[in-house]
Protein backbone atom coordinates (compact mmCIF):
# COMPACT_ATOMS: atom_id res chain seq x y z
CA UNK A 1 0.00 0.00 0.00
CA UNK A 2 1.37 3.42 -0.97
CA UNK A 3 0.80 6.32 1.40
CA UNK A 4 1.36 9.88 0.21
CA UNK A 5 1.35 13.43 1.52
CA UNK A 6 1.30 16.71 -0.45
CA UNK A 7 4.08 19.26 0.07
CA UNK A 8 4.62 22.76 -1.33
CA UNK A 9 8.25 23.73 -1.98
CA UNK A 10 8.77 26.94 0.00
CA UNK A 11 11.18 29.73 -0.87
CA UNK A 12 13.22 29.45 2.31
CA UNK A 13 14.02 25.81 1.45
CA UNK A 14 15.98 26.75 -1.68
CA UNK A 15 19.73 26.84 -2.22
CA UNK A 16 21.65 29.64 -3.93
CA UNK A 17 20.78 28.24 -7.39
CA UNK A 18 17.08 28.38 -6.61
CA UNK A 19 16.78 24.59 -6.28
CA UNK A 20 15.38 22.72 -3.31
CA UNK A 21 18.27 22.32 -0.85
CA UNK A 22 19.54 18.74 -0.67
CA UNK A 23 18.92 18.45 3.09
CA UNK A 24 15.25 19.36 2.66
CA UNK A 25 14.63 16.21 0.64
CA UNK A 26 15.44 14.28 3.83
CA UNK A 27 12.98 16.47 5.74
CA UNK A 28 10.24 15.72 3.20
CA UNK A 29 10.87 12.00 3.68
CA UNK A 30 10.79 12.40 7.46
CA UNK A 31 7.52 14.31 7.22
CA UNK A 32 5.98 11.56 5.08
CA UNK A 33 7.16 8.85 7.50
CA UNK A 34 5.61 10.52 10.55
CA UNK A 35 2.39 11.25 8.66
CA UNK A 36 2.23 7.57 7.68
CA UNK A 37 2.73 6.56 11.30
CA UNK A 38 0.05 9.00 12.45
CA UNK A 39 -2.39 7.70 9.83
CA UNK A 40 -1.69 4.16 11.04
CA UNK A 41 -2.58 5.26 14.58
CA UNK A 42 0.90 5.70 16.00
CA UNK A 43 1.49 9.28 17.11
CA UNK A 44 5.05 10.21 18.17
CA UNK A 45 4.15 10.43 21.86
CA UNK A 46 2.46 7.00 21.74
CA UNK A 47 5.55 5.51 20.13
CA UNK A 48 8.01 7.11 22.58
CA UNK A 49 5.83 6.13 25.57
CA UNK A 50 6.69 2.48 24.81
CA UNK A 51 10.36 3.19 25.52
CA UNK A 52 11.23 2.69 21.87
CA UNK A 53 12.35 5.31 19.38
CA UNK A 54 12.64 5.23 15.62
CA UNK A 55 16.20 5.59 14.32
CA UNK A 56 17.48 6.21 10.81
CA UNK A 57 20.54 4.11 10.04
CA UNK A 58 21.00 5.06 6.39
CA UNK A 59 19.34 7.45 3.95
CA UNK A 60 20.03 7.53 0.22
CA UNK A 61 18.63 9.98 -2.31
CA UNK A 62 18.62 9.69 -6.09
CA UNK A 63 17.94 13.09 -7.61
CA UNK A 64 16.02 12.88 -10.90
CA UNK A 65 14.71 16.40 -11.64
CA UNK A 66 15.12 19.76 -9.95
CA UNK A 67 12.51 21.24 -7.65
CA UNK A 68 11.98 24.99 -7.38
CA UNK A 69 10.01 27.29 -5.11
CA UNK A 70 6.26 26.96 -5.58
CA UNK A 71 6.44 23.43 -6.99
CA UNK A 72 3.75 21.19 -5.57
CA UNK A 73 4.82 17.62 -4.97
CA UNK A 74 3.53 14.40 -3.53
CA UNK A 75 5.83 12.46 -1.23
CA UNK A 76 5.04 8.75 -1.14
CA UNK A 77 5.99 6.39 1.66
CA UNK A 78 6.02 2.59 1.58
CA UNK A 79 7.43 0.39 4.33
CA UNK A 80 9.33 -2.78 3.50
CA UNK A 81 9.78 -5.48 6.13
CA UNK A 82 12.06 -8.52 6.03
CA UNK A 83 11.18 -11.23 8.52
CA UNK A 84 13.90 -11.90 11.06
CA UNK A 85 15.72 -8.60 10.49
CA UNK A 86 16.09 -5.86 13.07
CA UNK A 87 15.89 -3.22 10.34
CA UNK A 88 13.20 -2.21 7.89
CA UNK A 89 13.06 0.16 4.94
CA UNK A 90 11.07 3.15 3.83
CA UNK A 91 10.81 3.87 0.13
CA UNK A 92 9.85 7.37 -0.95
CA UNK A 93 9.19 9.03 -4.27
CA UNK A 94 8.89 12.78 -4.63
CA UNK A 95 6.64 13.40 -7.62
CA UNK A 96 5.66 16.72 -9.20
CA UNK A 97 2.00 17.36 -10.03
CA UNK A 98 2.67 16.66 -13.72
CA UNK A 99 3.89 13.16 -12.80
CA UNK A 100 7.61 13.93 -13.11
CA UNK A 101 9.69 11.90 -10.65
CA UNK A 102 11.95 14.42 -8.87
CA UNK A 103 13.69 12.12 -6.39
CA UNK A 104 13.73 8.68 -4.81
CA UNK A 105 14.71 8.17 -1.18
CA UNK A 106 15.47 4.87 0.52
CA UNK A 107 15.83 4.83 4.30
CA UNK A 108 17.07 1.94 6.41
CA UNK A 109 15.63 2.31 9.90
CA UNK A 110 15.20 0.49 13.15
CA UNK A 111 13.25 0.64 16.40
CA UNK A 112 15.62 1.28 19.29
CA UNK A 113 14.99 0.31 22.89
CA UNK A 114 15.79 3.64 24.53
CA UNK A 115 17.00 2.07 27.78
CA UNK A 116 19.14 -0.75 26.37
CA UNK A 117 20.25 1.42 23.39
CA UNK A 118 19.81 -1.59 21.10
CA UNK A 119 17.51 -2.29 18.18
CA UNK A 120 14.46 -4.36 19.10
CA UNK A 121 14.52 -7.87 17.68
CA UNK A 122 11.06 -7.75 16.10
CA UNK A 123 10.32 -4.22 14.88
CA UNK A 124 7.35 -5.38 12.78
CA UNK A 125 5.77 -6.92 15.86
CA UNK A 126 6.33 -3.72 17.83
CA UNK A 127 4.70 -1.58 15.14
CA UNK A 128 1.86 -4.08 14.65
CA UNK A 129 1.10 -3.97 18.37
CA UNK A 130 0.83 -0.17 18.38
CA UNK A 131 -0.94 0.45 15.08
CA UNK A 132 -4.68 0.90 14.72
CA UNK A 133 -4.28 0.45 10.94
CA UNK A 134 -1.25 -1.84 10.51
CA UNK A 135 -2.07 -2.42 6.83
CA UNK A 136 -0.89 1.14 6.13
CA UNK A 137 2.52 0.02 7.41
CA UNK A 138 2.58 -3.02 5.15
CA UNK A 139 1.82 -5.35 8.06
Amino acid sequence: MTFSVPVLVRGYELDTQGHLNHAVYHQYGEHARWELMRAAGIAQDKFIATGVGAVVLESTIKYKRELRGGDEVTVTCVMDWTEGEKVFRFHHQIVKLDGTLAAEITVVAGAMDLTARRLVADPAGHFRGLAENPELLGL
